[in-house]
């Protein structure tokens, strides 16, 4: 009897929940999906979910409308992993086709959705923590909370993910020990380490560590002659200075309440560098020292709504070659069958079109290490 060929509908409905079982990230963001087609580069506006006051009740309700506004966001990413195959491959049932093949190309692909999602960090000026020291207790996690509360982000639907390294240290702790028992045990989530002080919490390989620019003062001091409040762009001089700031530069004022982060990367110029911020200045700045956290590992406390995950199917590719979209859990990942005469190889590409955007970063703030 002949062997049973695979189909691509077969490999591409098992490739899309392979992949879905393997974010971590992408499940703890707010998501956007719809079925038209769209092309990398394309400009697509989502959503922002609605945001609402709660007042207090004397005599009559106050109404309020669905605060809803929109984001542009770029589908800007084509992640792809293509696979050269033999009819041998082709002629496995789906499950060992899964494991020899779907496994590690669907990781591949989880693990460039997740980097960029995580790189999201840059856009994020609230931290807490060290730079440079690990977090070993209860209380990182706690200010960390402590800095949410503060720019009133809700207490529901509050996510944190950590890197490897600090993972390692707050697992062994007693009462994260205990959280992780009695927290979920779900397969999908199995980064998870439970509830922990308001945060459902992971641990993701893929946490960014953010290394700051170079900018020093060799004579005087790092300083901000004048800003008016509602600045959103400073000038930091010294006697003599050199060197870059960072986007995700995180710079704090003397006596200016707040953190703030550099939205470009820019370079001195005449002992002095413009840059711009986020977010607003808070009140005037006269002759004020700026300090510049160090270079960490940018672990992450956030709501749900803090980023956004953004995908769109494409178009199946015309002419000879095999394909189809299989969608799961609203995440299209697009399967693409063909022959190369020139090489002579059979070749199955897997790629996804999506866009990552923070939609409100005082939902989210750094703990850093």
């Amino acid at each position: 009897m002949a062997n049973t060929i695979l189909t691509v509908n077969e490999i591409a409905k098992e490739a899309v929940m392979r992949l879905n079982n393997n974010l971590v990230m992408a499940g703890l963001v707010h998501t956007d999906f719809a079925d038209e087609f769209s092309n990398k580069g394309d400009t697509v506006t989502i959503r922002k979910p609605a945001t609402f006051t709660a007042n207090d009740f004397t005599d009559s309700i106050s109404v309020q409308g669905i605060n809803e506004s929109s984001v542009d966001v770029k589908l800007d990413t084509i992640s792809d992993v293509s696979v050269e195959v033999t009819s041998k491959e082709m002629s496995l049932n789906i499950a060992d086709f899964g494991t020899q093949v779907l496994d590690g190309a669907m990781l591949a692909l989880a693990e460039k959705i997740d980097y960029k999602l995580t790189s999201l960090y840059q856009d994020i000026p609230y931290y807490n923590g060290t730079a440079g020291t690990t977090p070993n207790a209860l209380s990182n996690i706690a200010q960390v909370g402590k800095v949410l509360n503060a720019n009133k982000c809700p207490t529901a639907m509050r996510r944190m993910v950590m890197d490897e390294e600090a993972q390692a240290s707050l697992v062994v702790l007693d009462a994260i020990a205990n959280a992780e028992k009695s927290g979920s045990t779900d397969a999908l989530r199995n980064a998870n380490m439970g509830r922990i002080l308001g945060f459902d919490t992971f641990m993701d390989q893929n946490i960014r560590s953010h290394t700051k620019g170079t900018l020093a003062a060799s004579s005087g001091t790092l300083a901000i002659a004048s800003a008016s409040a509602g600045a959103t762009s400073v000038t930091i001089a010294a006697t003599a200075c050199s060197g870059t700031l960072k986007k995700g530069d995180i710079i704090t004022i003397a006596d200016v309440e707040g953190q703030y982060v550099v939205t470009a990367d820019k370079t001195a110029a005449s002992n002095s560098i413009t840059v711009d911020i986020y977010p607003a200045l808070k009140s005037a700045v006269s002759a004020k020292a700026v300090t510049i956290v160090g270079s960490h590992v940018a672990s992450l406390g956030f709501h749900k709504n803090a980023f956004a995950l953004v995908t769109r199917p494409m178009a199946l590719p015309m002419g000879g070659a095999d394909g189809y979209i299989a969608t799961f859990n609203g995440l299209p990942v697009r399967v693409t069958m063909g022959y190369s005469m020139t090489s002579k190889v059979n070749t199955i590409s897997f790629d996804i079109l999506y866009g990552t955007k923070t939609l409100t970063p005082e939902l989210a703030a750094r703990m850093i290490g």
